[in-house]
């Protein structure tokens, strides 16, 4: 392990990395947003649907 050729890669990234802008940021929240709602709306539909057949939970 070559601990000088690790630390000059991280360095190299971090020196390549950008802060988003406001837009960018805000679009990925939107997003990350709209797909944890729509995976919650699909385990309460599923949960609603084996609930309301017989021998469900």
């Amino acid at each position: 392990m070559d601990v000088k050729y690790d630390l000059n890669s991280y360095v190299r990234v971090l020196k390549l990395a950008s802060t988003p802008s406001w837009e960018e940021f805000s679009q990925i929240g939107l997003i990350a947003g709209a797909g944890i709602f729509l995976v919650g709306f699909m385990g309460f539909v599923i949960f609603a649907i084996m609930s309301f057949l017989p021998g469900g939970v």
